[in-house]
C-alpha cells in the first residue's frame, strides 16, 4: 500500500493503517532523533510518542501523501523540547573559544573526508547544543533560518554555532591523525 492509502486507513481507526506507517518510517524518524538525543532509552521514548501525537492528529494532516515529513518534524520537535527540559541551552554561543569560518580551507575539508565512524564520534563528543544545531543542518537539511526558528534563537547564532561545531569537528578528527 501507498502512504496515501495507509493514512486512509488510519482516519477510519484500521490497524494495518497506523502499523504499515509505522514500518515504514519508524526507521528513519528514529535515526533523526538519535542524531539530536543520545541516549537510546530517551530517543525511544520521543519515538513512541512522536508517533502518538502524528496518529491522534492524523486528521489534521492535509497533504497526505507526507505523512512521513509530517512525523518527522513532530520527532524533531519533541526532542528540541526534550533538550530544553534538560536545560541545554542553544544560545550559548561563546561556550567554546573557536572562531567563526572566515575562509574557505581545502585541507579542513579534506579532513571532513574521513571515515564516516570518525566523524559521528567526534559529532558524539559536542556539547549538546552544537551537536543538534549540526545534526539538523547536515542530517536533516534545515536552513539556518529553520534552526534558528526551531530552537527560538537568532539565524546568526545557528549559523555561528554550526561553523563552531564542524570546527571542533574537524580539531577532533586532526587530533586522532596526531596519534
Amino acid at each position: 500500500m501507498n502512504e496515501t492509502e495507509l493514512v486512509a486507513l488510519c482516519r477510519k481507526g484500521h490497524e494495518a493503517g497506523f502499523t504499515g506507517l509505522y514500518k515504514k518510517y519508524a526507521r528513519t524518524t528514529y535515526n533523526s532523533i538519535c542524531r539530536i538525543v543520545s541516549h537510546t532509552a530517551e530517543a525511544e521514548d520521543i519515538l513512541q510518542e512522536s508517533f502518538y501525537h502524528a496518529f491522534k492528529d492524523i486528521h489534521r494532516l492535509q497533504q497526505v501523501h507526507s505523512f512521513g515529513a509530517w512525523v518527522k518534524r513532530i520527532a524533531l520537535n519533541r526532542s528540541i523540547t526534550h533538550l530544553r527540559k534538560r536545560s541545554i541551552s542553544f544560545s550559548d554561543a561563546d561556550l567554546v573559544g573557536i572562531p567563526d569560518e572566515a575562509h574557505y580551507d581545502e585541507e579542513e575539508d579534506r579532513l571532513m573526508d574521513r571515515k564516516v565512524e570518525e566523524i559521528r564520534q567526534a559529532i558524539d563528543r559536542l556539547p549538546t547544543g552544537y551537536k543538534t544545531i549540526l545534526s539538523l543542518y547536515v542530517f536533516e537539511e534545515m536552513r539556518h533560518e529553520e534552526i534558528a526558528s526551531l530552537l527560538g534563537i537568532s539565524h546568526s547564532t545557528a549559523r555561528t554555532q554550526y561553523h563552531r561545531a564542524k570546527k571542533k569537528v574537524i580539531q577532533s578528527l586532526e587530533k586522532n591523525t596526531l596519534l
